[in-house]
């Protein structure tokens, strides 16, 4: 495989680098570095088969730069998270929108086979049944899923329209190796990097809202096995297809540390979803999607990474 993969440097896009380099693949890396980090690749970068390109995913030169010889793309550049887009709307739709259309404008003049692009469960907005599956209302409540809904759309009629293979993941609370602290980020990291900064973990709401946490080896494990089938297209869900209540997350995550810190509580947030739990059925029978990291190890190992990560920082 010739792959190139767009926000290679951020947190999932590096895991899926790493992946495909220990199955001997070529890969590209297109990476503007305004969220991912040169140094979840560094390593990486000095490996024979894989090329870096900074630049913006919004910038066609560039893009069609890095997917020179690509036969598949893993495209993850993105503005990612509900609260960045509801403070940012215009930022976030420019980022999403416009940079996945360049990106399949170049995927068709350059002749690549398959596209495998990263959605959201912010599309669903407010679930109606648990567990969810992808016959499920969509219904997004902030910028971030209407932009990621748009994408889909985008992705899957270019495919059609231009005879190139397409598929859409639509991923759940991801977490793992290489996620850092962002203000706009997902709750995992949020939490463990205030406890390790002695800070007490704020809990927006009662604590008893739950997630679907699913690891990045899953993920990383989904791109891989959804590139590898021909033939499969459409949008799928990529989840663990188990529930957390966030509450249970902040003292389980208090475990993991030598000093457990305070939990506290604040206002619900806008946009923020009550429940979350998908079905992840249809990628198992499609391209043999297995989530098998549980949140009962997958929590500890990361806690650990973040640990020896903010040690790392400090000089």
């Amino acid at each position: 495989m010739k792959a190139l993969v767009t926000g290679g440097a951020g947190f999932i896009g590096s895991n899926i680098v790493e992946s495909l380099l220990e199955q001997g693949a070529e890969v590209t890396v297109l990476d503007d570095l305004s969220s991912g980090h040169k140094k979840n690749i560094s390593d990486l970068i000095t490996a024979k088969h894989v090329r870096f390109v900074q630049g913006d995913v919004r910038d066609a030169s560039a893009v069609r730069d890095a997917m020179q010889g690509a036969d598949t793309v893993f495209h993850l550049a993105a503005s990612v998270g509900n609260k960045r887009s509801i403070d940012h709307p215009e930022i976030d739709s420019d980022i999403n929108v416009s940079g996945t259309l360049r990106v399949l404008e170049a995927a068709r003049d350059l002749g690549v086979e398959k596209v495998v692009s990263s959605s959201s469960a912010g599309i669903y907005g407010e679930l109606k049944t648990i567990p969810i599956d992808e016959s499920h209302p969509i219904e997004p409540l902030t910028p971030y899923g209407v932009s990621k809904l748009y994408t889909e759309k985008q992705t899957l009629a270019f495919a059609h329209t231009y005879g190139f293979e397409a598929i859409c993941l639509r991923y759940f609370n991801v977490y793992g190796p290489n996620q850092r602290f962002d203000a706009y980020g997902n709750v995992i990291p949020i939490f463990v990097f205030r406890a390790l900064q002695q800070l007490p973990i704020i809990i927006f709401g009662d604590g008893k809202q739950t997630r679907d946490f699913v690891h990045v080896a899953d993920v990383v494990q989904a791109n891989i096995a959804a590139a590898k089938n021909r033939g499969v297209s459409g949008a799928f869900n990529i989840a663990s297809g188990t529930q957390i209540e966030i509450l249970d997350l902040a003292k389980r995550i208090n475990q993991c540390l030598p000093e457990p810190v305070a939990i506290e509580f604040g206002p619900t947030r806008m946009g923020d979803v009550l429940h979350s739990l998908a079905n992840v059925q249809a990628a198992q029978a499609s391209f043999g999607f297995n989530p098998v990291k549980r949140i009962d190890t997958g929590l500890p190992e990361y806690v650990a990474w973040a640990q020896k990560d903010f040690e790392n920082s400090k000089g």
